[in-house]
């Protein structure tokens, strides 16, 4: 028979389950702004994935994937818009980012391009959607790029910021010239284990810094930073960068389950499916799309952003948003 003192205690360890619990659930809910929709978490291939969905469930289907050093707030503005058009609208933390963890210890903290779109068509899977408009910038547009490429069957539509990203190991091998390697420091840095640590103890201001330089013209406030900076407090966040930085240059390999679609993707596939490509002050002399529109064979349009830098859907969410509206038509 229990004690008056031992049913206290009892009575109190579940106040404070319950507390705990509600404190992590609206924790993990604040990290989503609300106009992406309702927060979800889903189990899909080796994930399991934090995901925003807004919009119809009978709703046709968009995607929405950002890029490093960013996250799913990217697409606050964009979302609404598309919403009021009658869309679904799925944003996921990529694998290393927010709420997204992996659901093995043992699984191998693989950053490389096959890995990331694999994540997505899984997700997809989970989540019994047949085929999305993708759309996505950075290492978003790399994983929407190649699952056009591996999987266009799964794809109503495409809309890739700076156009054909397929990371090619062979051509990687081969150096730029010295102003283009400039841009490309980072990677150099994530190369050596200094920069390993370096990126580790200074996540925070290092991301901080690439926004300022990939997007010199746009004033981003703490706030707006500050929301996106939780999503690197993710356990497998620098494990990630770092791989699929070294996977680029050929520093580290990648997995050999991937290694059939690495092969096709080294072949260099068209595009079959629609598609519109963006250009913005970012590419430099690339922003006009020439140098990779003959890889999109199917409907094909490019637009250019000029006083836009890298993070298009946070800084011109309109024309993001309508770039996306007009492919799916």
């Amino acid at each position: 028979m229990k004690t008056i003192n031992q049913k206290s205690a009892l009575v109190l360890s579940k106040l404070i389950l319950i507390a705990v619990l509600f404190f992590t659930t609206t924790q993990i809910s604040a990290q989503a702004d609300s106009s992406l929709g309702t927060l979800k978490q889903i189990n899909a291939g080796l994930l399991n994935v934090g995901y925003t969905e807004a919009g119809p469930v009978n709703g046709n289907v968009v995607i929405l994937l950002h890029g490093w050093p960013y996250d799913i707030h990217s697409y606050n503005e964009v979302v609404p818009v598309l919403v009021a058009k009658g869309y679904r609208v799925i944003t996921p933390y990529l694998r290393g980012f927010g709420t997204t963890r992996f659901l093995s210890d043992a699984t191998f903290r693989n950053g490389q391009q096959a890995a990331l779109a694999s994540d997505i068509i899984a997700l997809m899977d989970a989540l019994k959607i047949k085929k999305a408009t993708i759309g996505g910038f950075d290492w978003g547009a790399r994983t929407a790029v190649v699952m056009a490429a591996l999987w266009p069957e799964r794809l109503n539509g495409l809309v890739s910021v700076s156009g054909y990203l397929v990371v090619n190991l062979e051509a990687n091998l081969k150096p730029l010239s010295p102003q283009a390697e400039l841009g490309w420091w980072y990677q150099y840095y994530f190369a050596t284990e200094r920069g390993k640590t370096g990126y580790s103890q200074n996540t925070y201001e290092f991301n901080k810094l690439i926004w300022k330089i990939a997007s010199p013209l746009w004033n981003f406030d703490k706030a707006t930073y500050d929301q996106t900076a939780q999503s690197f407090n993710n356990p497998d966040h620098v494990a990630i960068v770092i791989h699929n930085y070294r996977w680029r240059q050929s520093l580290e390999g990648g997995e050999s389950k991937y290694d059939a679609l690495e092969k096709r993707l080294a072949e260099r596939p068209a595009i079959t499916v629609p598609t519109i490509t963006i250009g913005s002050d970012f590419d430099g002399a690339f922003a006009d799309g020439k140098a990779y529109a003959n890889k999109f064979t199917g409907k094909y349009e490019h637009r250019i952003l000029k006083g836009i830098g890298h993070n298009v859907p946070q800084e011109d969410p309109k024309s993001f948003a309508q770039a996306i509206i007009d492919v799916a038509k």
